[in-house]
Parts: C-alpha cells; structure tokens; sequence
C-alpha cells in the first residue's frame, strides 16, 4: 500500500543559507572572485562567491558564464564608476536580503541595481522610493489640511458676530412693532373701553 507524499519544508533554510554565505565571505572562505571597483580615483577590491553573485546578478551571471578560462584560483571582475560604498552595500544586500543606507543613496543604489541587473535590489529601491514620495505628499497634505484649518478658525468669530447681530436685530424688530399699541388705529372706534390692548401687550410680555 503506498502512503501519501509529504511535504518537508524549512522557513529558517533560506536564511540560514544566507547568514553562513555572508558568513564566509566575510571570513574570505571558499571565496572565488575579486571584484574591483574604481570611482573618481578611489578603488577597493572585495571578494565574493561566483554563485551568490551569479544567483542575483544578470550581469555578473554573464560574466562567469561567457569567461573563457579562469586566470588564476580567482575570477577577477572590475568595474569603474561605481563608487566603493555603494559596491559594499550591493554585496551586503544579495548576501543578507537588507541593507540600510541614508536616504539620498537610495537613487543611486537603484542606478547600481541596474547596472548590474540585480531586479531583487531594484525592486526594493522602487518600493522604498514610493513609500518616501506618499510620505512627503501626506506631509504636504497635512500641513495643506492645517493651514485651511487656521484661514477658518481666524475668519470664523467674524462670521459668528455677523449671524448674532442679525438675531438682535431681529429681536429687537420682534419686541418692538411698527406701530404703537396707543395708535389711532389700534383704538376701538365704537366707544369700547381700550383694555383689548393692555391684553395684548401683557401676552407679548
């Protein structure tokens, strides 16, 4: 009787996997290419797995895959205009999944993600990229939304005393009629005592 297939699978494997390559290349361990990099007279040299570099670089991928022989027990790759730090970082970021860099380099890690046709890294810059940009336009809403905010709190008393000294005026043309209750018109002409309009003012007080 055969038995139903099983799944085995590790969430911690590809970590893992990671932690120990960065591992050994920071050791210099089983390392299999030096890549040298110059920008503006500055160069460094760093060395790396062909693998990692090939896994998640394009360009280096075509690199070892087209090299026609190894020169030595290192492949050696160079690269100019590439500024050191920015190299250093690119290596940290495909061994680790992460790197923290200032703000203003996340455009020109983009430009190096490129370069090398790193898609994992461009993405990620892409996506850092767009939460920066909804920030500051929820920033420029908010202080949008602040400033209205203050135009109405400043003009509102204005309006408030407009709509109460409509409603005294109104009170006062309520309490005070057009003509006086002691007015020709308001007197009985058949001789009737004139009490009708002490009455009436006595409900209108």
């Amino acid at each position: 009787m055969e038995s139903n297939a099983v799944l085995l699978e590790s969430k911690s494997s590809p970590i893992n996997l990671l932690n120990e390559m960065h591992q050994l290349r920071l050791l210099g361990h089983l390392c299999d290419v030096t890549v040298s990099v110059e920008y503006q007279g500055v160069r460094a040299e760093f060395v790396a797995h062909k693998a990692v570099l090939a896994a998640t670089s394009k360009f280096f991928k075509e690199v070892f895959l087209n090299e026609k022989g190894m020169d030595g027990p290192r492949t050696n790759v160079f690269l100019n205009e590439v500024q050191v730090a920015d190299f250093a970082s690119f290596l940290e970021f495909v061994y680790t999944a992460k790197v923290e860099v200032e703000e203003d380099r996340v455009q020109r890690m983009l430009e190096i993600a490129e370069k090398l046709k790193c898609l994992d890294l461009s993405e990620t810059c892409f996506q850092l990229k767009k939460q920066m940009l909804e920030s500051v336009l929820l920033e420029l809403q908010n202080f949008s939304e602040s400033q209205n905010a203050e135009e109405k709190s400043t003009t509102q008393p204005s309006v408030l005393l407009e709509s109460k000294a409509g409603t005294v005026a109104e009170a006062d043309q309520a309490d005070c009629p057009l003509e006086p209750p002691d007015s020709p018109a308001d007197r009985p002409s058949n001789g009737v005592s004139p009490e009708v309009p002490a009455t009436k003012s006595k409900e209108k007080m």
